[in-house]
This record gives C-alpha cells, structure tokens and sequence, in this order.
C-alpha cells in the first residue's frame, strides 16, 4: 500500500497510518491575542456549548471568535465603567481628595460592569 495517496474527486491527501487512510486537514486560524474575556468565553463554550465549541474547532474560526467577543468585552467594560463612574460622581476630584474611597467605588464599578458583560457577552 501507498503510504500516501491523493483523491482526485475532492482533491484531499491522505497519509496511512497503520491500516487506515487519514485525511491531510490543516485547519488555518488567525493569531490569539485574546486575552481574560476570551479565556473566559473559551472555558464557558467547552463546558456549556460542547457542540458549538467543537463546530468552532473544526471550521478554524475558534480563535477568530474569542479574539473578537475579548475586543468586544473589553470595549464594553471601559465604556460602561466610564458611564457608571460619571452616574456614582466618581471624578478624577475623589481620587486626589480621597483615594481610598475612590479605589472602593471604582472596585464596585468595575464589578458591576464585568456581572453585566458576562451576561450579556460571555454567557450567552
């Protein structure tokens, strides 16, 4: 037997390994650059979504989606932490006036921020 052979009709390689033909696939994704949202998406979609996660593997495009719903996070979290800020009177005032409570508030903030987008973005 050939150790490797190439089907014409849809034009695949084929390696043998042992007494099988294996096709040659070389799933092409794009670089990671996600970061703490994507890690979380990643983790959510392997634990809750198995199938949509394994359809994402296979296609190539698992890296493409978390790199995209990290973007997406991240650009929430700043826009809504700042709304939030400027909605509590959490100014660049209370920092110097009171650093310690304007750490303590900026905390909730952003805690409240990331409940929203792991609702709305990372969950779902």
């Amino acid at each position: 037997m050939e150790k490797r052979i190439r089907d014409k009709t849809n034009g695949l390689n084929y390696t043998l390994q042992g007494d099988y033909y294996f096709s040659e696939l070389i799933i092409k994704e794009e670089e990671a650059t996600y970061r703490k949202y994507g890690i979380l998406r990643k983790n959510y979609l392997k634990e809750h979504k198995s199938g949509y996660y394994q359809y994402l593997i296979l296609t190539g495009k698992l890296t493409e989606h978390l790199n995209q719903i990290d973007k997406e996070a991240g650009e929430q979290v700043e826009i809504l932490v700042k709304q939030m800020a400027e909605k509590y009177g959490v100014t660049e005032e209370m920092r110097e006036e009171n650093w310690m409570e304007w750490v303590r508030r900026m905390n909730d903030i952003k805690e409240k921020v990331e409940e929203i987008i792991r609702g709305e973005i990372l969950y779902i």
